[in-house]
């Protein structure tokens, strides 16, 4: 089995951020999202995966590399602008060749893998099977409707009135019949070529197409509070350590990560959180649901909930929460200007809020 990673995204729900770096690269327990998503490909036993790239081509190539860091060698396959998410998959027709394949949204984050599911796939090669999940809210997604044993009927695109709960949430598994199906469908309505709709055709062909449910935790992240909830999450799993330099004058809770360089002097931090390597933590008080990147500054602040990307630097902010802090920004005080305890900034922002 192969993979098809789709990157090519724009992001515009996370901008200022997806205006400097690729929405999957967006740090989520000091990890990009994408790295979590090649992780949990590898562990359902994937050796090789083509991704799918657009204008951030560059930052993604540099974060990835060959992947052979994730045990996995890497195709990069260019989409010069989003054109659906069938089009990946006749973009990556000679890549996949004949192999079956899991095709997987590069900014979906589900935690637990998928690798019973995959088990199942491989075990009964369905010509298509699709990963659903629960949701509150199913008229904001695609629906898949099922019959008792769990195969496709029917799907519908934002139902006004769904008949089911389960949501197609981004991962994919295919044989080679899918082929068939994308060559025969034709852009919808929005200029693309739908999955939902080459999916639809095998059904209506009689093709076999199953659903599984996944029941564990599952988040888009195409939203900061997204990002920040998965955060939060993915933190609670961490496993302590502290592998930095803390001093007596500090405070540091069971469940925190103390990156090697680090040093954390005359402060108190809260779990869950993370201190990434080679930062400064000063006089400073940081609360649990907190991750902080590599080579960051942290002086007389107090900060909760949130994620502070590489390279950043906040001096003498009484009081941050909620907040997504860019690569190589700068927050400091002022003595005038409006108080803000929750901030959204990108890369190399400067930001003065009211102390």
């Amino acid at each position: 089995m192969k993979a098809l990673v789709l990157a090519g995204g724009t992001g515009t729900r996370l901008r200022p951020f997806s205006y400097s770096m690729p929405k999957q690269l967006i740090p989520v327990a000091n990890k990009p999202v994408l790295a979590h998503v090649l992780e949990n490909i590898r562990d359902i036993g994937v050796t090789e995966a083509g991704v799918i790239v657009g204008d951030t081509e560059p930052a993604i190539r540099e974060a990835l590399g060959d992947g052979s860091r994730f045990g996995l060698r890497v195709t990069y396959l260019r989409q010069d602008k989003p054109r659906g998410l069938a089009h990946c998959v006749a973009l990556a027709r000679d890549f996949l060749g004949d192999d079956d394949f899991v095709m997987y949204l590069g900014d979906n984050m589900l935690p637990e893998g998928v690798t019973t599911i995959a088990d199942e796939f491989r075990r009964t090669r369905p010509a298509a099977q699709i990963v659903v999940h629960k949701v509150p809210d199913p008229q904001a997604f695609g629906v898949a409707e099922l019959a008792q044993d769990g195969t496709v009927l029917r799907l519908v695109e934002k139902p006004r009135h769904p008949r089911s709960d389960l949501a197609l949430i981004g991962v994919y598994f295919f044989t080679a019949a899918v082929h068939e199906a994308v060559a025969a469908i034709r852009p919808s309505a929005r200029g693309e070529l739908e999955i939902t709709d080459a999916i639809q055709w095998l059904v209506s062909r009689g093709t076999t197409v199953h659903a599984s449910e996944y029941s564990g935790y599952w988040k888009d992240t195409g939203r900061a509070e997204d990002v920040l909830d998965c955060n939060r999450r993915l933190l609670g799993a961490l496993h302590p350590s502290v592998l930095g330099d803390v001093d007596d004058l500090s405070d540091i809770a069971p469940n925190v990560v103390v990156e090697p360089g680090a040093r954390i002097v005359r402060s108190r931090i809260e779990g869950p959180a993370i201190i990434g390597a080679d930062t400064l933590v000063e006089d400073s008080h940081i609360g649990p649901d907190t991750s902080i990147g590599r080579g960051c500054v942290v002086r007389s602040t107090r900060l909760a909930d949130s994620i502070v990307m590489d390279g950043a630097t906040i001096a003498h902010v009484p009081g941050l929460r909620a907040s997504l802090i860019g690569r190589s920004a700068t927050v400091h005080p002022t003595d005038h200007g409006e108080s803000r305890h929750r901030l959204v900034i990108g890369d190399h922002t400067r930001v003065e809020v009211a102390s």
